[in-house]
């Protein structure tokens, strides 16, 4: 399984909590609506930092994990006529794409 973090902040003049809406309210379902997240996606989640004494303040605005089985599903699905006409143009609506921070890991569950 290979797993996609992306740490995401919103764009200049954005609100933190309009950020978080337009991300759970907007940009999830659009993503989730298209055929080939079904198709390809084995699990996507959006994550946004929350006060936590004792800790440093969060990095970013926000996380979206995605999951795919092989790197064929993560072609098939970043390469269909669907994401890259309605989900990819509305990501610079809400993201500040310049200082998206990416990591791919193969996720290992230890407990």
């Amino acid at each position: 399984m290979i797993k996609f973090a992306f740490m995401i902040n919103r764009i200049e003049g954005m609100s933190r909590d309009d950020f978080v809406a337009y991300h759970r309210e907007r940009h999830a379902p659009l993503f989730t609506s298209i055929p080939e997240a079904r198709q390809y996606v084995k699990k996507y989640t959006v994550s946004h930092p929350v006060p936590a004494e004792g800790y440093p303040g969060a990095a970013y605005d926000g996380l979206t994990e995605i999951w795919f089985e092989s790197w064929e599903a993560h072609d098939a699905f970043f390469a269909s006529e669907n994401y890259k006409k309605l989900v990819n143009p509305d990501e610079s609506r809400f993201i500040d794409m310049d200082s998206v921070a990416v990591m791919v890991t193969e996720e290992r569950v230890v407990i």
